[in-house]
């Protein structure tokens, strides 16, 4: 065991605050780290403040990771001591399904180990997060950082990166395709960058008239203010896919009509249930799909940072000292971020919390 410093929440109502604990000592299939770098997802929030009804504390938050192996057990083949890692939202899965089997890890059928917030499937350890200093993993589930990729700014790819480029590639968008992203945010700008990259025309949908300027620095090749009635009259039966970041309920039914007669409207921010009530005329009339994605597999997050390399896409980051991580919670649930706050982990040495 090792001991590990942090900053972990302790209840719904008080702050981040720091935290020791222990790490396991590695197994033979595990890969222990120095955390470099660690991405701050709204998950996380939802997490510190229970806003699903499954955190357990002390939890640790952070599933956008960045670091370097420090060591590796006897039966790591494939990264020794000095590599540049990175480390994604989950960290086991059953391994035997037929969703693991197919790649598709994020799919397992018995539910795939959190990166913070599960139990250890081999020990039954609680799992805690990348606000730390050091973390131990399972060879399969570490990423290798390509050469020439920004480590400060990848973090964010292993989350709202892989969320935006799954379904892209799941769906087969690709030159020729007409896509439009809903919502500008930490997912929707990476959506804009993927969805470019891989060819797309892409028409960024936003409630602000404000974000017309921020969505084309970002690649958008169009943009239409979902407030106005005109415009959205305007691209009716356009679009081959919709990629919808938003988190929060909104009526989907505006966007089912932007999409041509066999469109997809993938969801990849919503959780809750859709309100207002989809209007069935709007799928069944056109063959349109109402479709959502998750994450992606850890062989499709390779390729992701593969990709990003070769393009030189990087999420746009505020880089951040870990003591100002709960004014970070605070500006994150007023959207004063763009687009992603990442925490420089040599900031929990330099605070005295290691």
């Amino acid at each position: 065991m090792s001991q590990a410093s942090a900053y972990a929440a302790y209840s719904t109502d008080t702050p981040l605050a720091p935290f020791t604990f222990q790490r396991r000592e590695p197994r033979p299939d595990d890969v222990a780290i120095d955390i470099l770098y660690c991405g701050v997802c709204h998950s996380d929030l939802h997490f510190a403040r229970n806003d699903w009804g499954m955190t357990r504390y002390p939890i640790v938050p952070g599933h956008e990771i960045v670091g370097r192996v420090t060591a590796v057990g006897s039966e790591v083949t494939r990264f020794q001591a000095g590599d540049l890692i990175g480390v994604g939202c989950m960290v086991d899965s059953c391994r035997e399904c037929q969703a693991c089997k197919d790649g598709v890890e994020q799919f397992c059928l018995e539910g795939f180990t959190m990166t913070y917030g599960s139990d250890d499937r081999q020990d039954g350890t609680f799992t805690q997060g990348g606000y730390s200093d050091s973390i131990v993993v399972s060879e399969h589930f570490v990423l290798r950082m390509p050469e020439g990729i920004d480590l400060a700014s990848a973090g964010p790819i292993l989350c709202a990166g892989i969320t935006t480029y799954s379904p892209l590639k799941h769906y087969g968008v690709k030159a020729g395709h007409k896509i439009g992203v809903i919502g500008m945010g930490g997912l929707g700008h990476m959506g804009v960058k993927l969805a470019k990259a891989l060819g797309a025309e892409v028409t960024v949908f936003t409630r602000s008239a404000s974000k017309v300027d921020e969505a084309k620095r970002n690649g958008a090749d169009h943009v239409v203010v979902s407030t106005d009635a005109a415009q959205m009259e305007a691209v009716a039966e356009t679009f081959d896919f919709m990629l919808d970041t938003v988190p929060v309920q909104h009526d989907l039914n505006p966007y089912l009509a932007s999409l041509k007669y066999d469109g997809t409207h993938i969801l990849v921010g919503l959780l809750d249930p859709i309100e207002p009530a989809i209007e069935a005329f709007n799928l069944v009339f056109k063959r349109r799909v109402l479709a959502g994605s998750l994450i992606g597999g850890i062989e499709e997050t390779q390729e992701l940072l593969d990709f990003c390399a070769e393009h030189g896409i990087t999420c746009d980051v505020e880089m951040l000292d870990i003591k100002n991580i709960n004014e970070a919670y605070e500006r994150m649930e007023k959207g004063d971020v763009r687009y992603r706050f990442v925490i420089d982990m040599a900031t929990l040495k330099e605070n005295g919390a290691s």
